[in-house]
């Protein structure tokens, strides 16, 4: 049985690729694994009875779990390894150095080779990856080799070894792989132009040669050179499959401390992450309740410094997405771009991800406290006078001016309340209007809350823009309820939200869950009037269909579609099946009239 705190960390992680690390009682840091799903791999470990006995042990032993969310398989697999190598938990395969993840190296010395090691040695060469298998770290060799001829021999190239005519250039140069450097039939400013090229390759940052190859092939291709623009179009289409770099370990981003935060109207959460010999090795997420109005940077900086003093961290750079101050001992980086963008985006996307499992497990855990945050959040976002815990939403549906109906949908404290719901048939207005219909509808619907006597909602929502709120203001007016209760159109091209008197929209950010709301309060209204209108369109053809048939009384007619459903099915019907119903006499005359009509079409 799956303690109940476990139980909840389970059930509310992402269906995303990353780590999942458990601890025990202690918190001593049992396992590390990757998972292109956390939610459904992490799930599988307590949902049966394993076969391996030290597999049943770790289960029993696990009291809570951590995760660090990545953007693919491949980068989990790679921060698998880091961590492991890193923590070495007791239920891990420990891993050696020598079966340790590939890279990419430019080596430091002049007319540098570009090869793929295992080792990484410091002389002041460069190390890109690491990569999962070096089928990747061949494809993108071979990319290289193809894109620039650079050497491939371990000769010294020594300024003054070529110039005594050491050595002699070899069957590559002579197929065009190599431009013979070491007989000084290329100049190493030439080469090192090239090897700069395939280092912004190595980073990802390849538009500039993307651009210059798009360039030759319409230069080879304009003078009817088409086998060398074909070349060049395959070189193209490398580049742009060239999606191998891993954000999640680079030897350029190294022994640096990373912070991000994200925050809401109750609460801020900072993600940490560590980077040490240039890989993850710690992630931490903390979150600080809110007390008054504070800003991120207030609270960004008040958990560097805790964060920086519960893990003893000496480092002397720190990564943030805006400027903190945190005296001079510390260099403050503000990324725009580049590995260090990256990283800090990694944990920006962390500390995303953790406020979303603290919301659905607060969500389970205190529906209130939940509830009590958005309605807070959409006081805000809305810029309203009071928390909108009843909020109506209006919506019109006719088609091509036939059976206008209206729906009025409620939502109480975020959530449908399905038997408040209401619908219209439009009385006062002929044809399509439906600025007319809304007006109507709104009139009727307060109008009969204040009759009754029942409570006013705080927040009211139209279904459209600047004309169909102007048309339910009137009614708003009518009965003097300006400034009583809140009203907003929402356009549904583009999510604009409009206020009474004020020609500007306001536009939420996409993922803001004020925003949600509204939609799901906005697609429900439509829903529930398209039902509402469809049933009454069916009902309409059903009874102007068999009204017209002489002799068939009202009674006879609800028996009728009670037991065919349709029109259809009656027509298909034989006379003893309909006799069944109403009695032979009657079942006559409905078949002989459809057929009247078959016969005169």
């Amino acid at each position: 049985m799956v303690a109940s705190a476990l139980a909840l960390q389970i059930q509310t992680l992402p269906d995303k690729p990353g780590v999942y690390q458990y601890y025990d009682k202690d918190e001593k840091l049992l396992y590390v694994g990757k998972a292109k799903n956390l939610k459904k791999r992490v799930a599988s470990y307590f949902n049966k009875v394993h076969d391996n006995g030290k597999t049943n042990v770790l289960v029993r032993k696990i009291v809570s779990v951590k995760h660090i969310v990545v953007a693919t398989e491949e980068e989990a697999l790679l921060l698998e390894n880091n961590l492991i190598k890193t923590y070495q938990p007791r239920y891990n395969v420990m891993m050696r150095d020598d079966k340790t993840y590939p890279w990419i190296c430019i080596k430091k010395e002049p007319f540098p080779r570009i090869f793929s090691t295992r080792r990484m040695i410091k002389d002041g060469s460069e190390y890109f990856g690491p990569f999962s298998s070096f089928k990747t770290i061949f494809t993108i060799l071979d990319m290289i080799r193809e894109l620039y001829p650079l050497r491939t021999c371990n000769y010294d190239l020594a300024p003054k070894n070529i110039e005594a005519g050491k050595f002699k250039v070899c069957l590559e140069y002579h197929i065009g792989n190599c431009k013979g450097p070491c007989e000084g039939h290329e100049s190493e400013s030439n080469y090192q132009e090239q090897v700069n090229a395939i280092r912004e390759l190595l980073k990802g940052n390849f538009k500039e040669s993307m651009r210059n190859f798009k360039a030759q092939m319409m230069q080879f291709a304009s003078e009817l050179r088409y086998e060398e623009a074909q070349k060049i179009k395959n070189k193209i289409e490398v580049l742009e499959n060239y999606q191998s770099r891993s954000t999640v370990a680079n030897t350029k981003v190294s022994n640096i401390d990373v912070f991000s935060i994200v925050s809401d109207e109750a609460a801020a959460y900072v993600n940490f992450l560590q980077i040490a010999h240039g890989a993850v090795v710690r992630s931490h997420t903390l979150e600080i309740k809110k007390k008054l109005d504070e800003t991120d940077k207030a609270l960004l900086e008040l958990a560097i410094v805790e964060l920086r003093e519960r893990f003893e961290l000496l480092t002397k750079e720190i990564v943030v997405p805006f400027e903190v101050d945190l005296g001079e001992n510390i260099k403050v980086t503000v990324p725009q771009l580049g590995d260090k963008k990256q990283v800090l985006e990694l944990s920006i996307r962390n500390a995303k991800y953790f406020r979303i499992d603290q919301m659905k497990q607060m969500q389970i855990v205190d529906p209130d406290r939940h509830t009590n945050r958005i309605m807070a959040q959409m006081k805000k976002d809305l810029r309203l006078s009071e928390e909108p815990r009843h909020i109506e939403c209006f919506d019109n549906s006719n088609i091509q001016g036939t059976n206008p109906v209206a729906a009025c949908v409620v939502f109480k404290d975020g959530k449908p309340s399905k038997k408040d719901y209401r619908h219209f048939n439009i009385k006062s207005v002929e044809g399509p209007n439906d600025f007319a219909s809304m007006e109507e509808v709104v009139y009727r619907r307060y109008k009969r809350l204040l009759d009754e006597n029942q409570p006013l909602p705080q927040l009211i929502i139209i279904d459209g823009g600047k004309g169909q709120l102007s048309s339910a203001l009137k009614s708003i007016d009518d009965l003097n309820l300006r400034g009583k209760i809140a009203i907003i159109g929402i356009a549904k091209r583009l999510e604009e939200l409009f206020y009474p008197g004020d020609s500007v929209p306001l536009y939420l950010d996409k993922k803001s869950e004020t925003l949600k709301v509204i939609q799901q309060l906005r697609n429900e209204a439509h829903r529930f009037g398209i039902t509402f209108h469809r049933d009454k369109r069916s009902k309409s053809a059903l009874n102007s269909s068999v009204e017209s048939i002489p002799g068939i009384g009202e009674k006879t007619m609800v028996a009728l579609l009670k037991h065919f459903k349709s029109v259809k099915r009656l027509k298909l019907a034989s006379e003893s099946e309909i006799s069944e119903v109403v009695g032979l006499s009657k079942a006559k005359k409905i078949t002989d009239f459809y057929k009247d009509i078959k016969s005169n079409t």
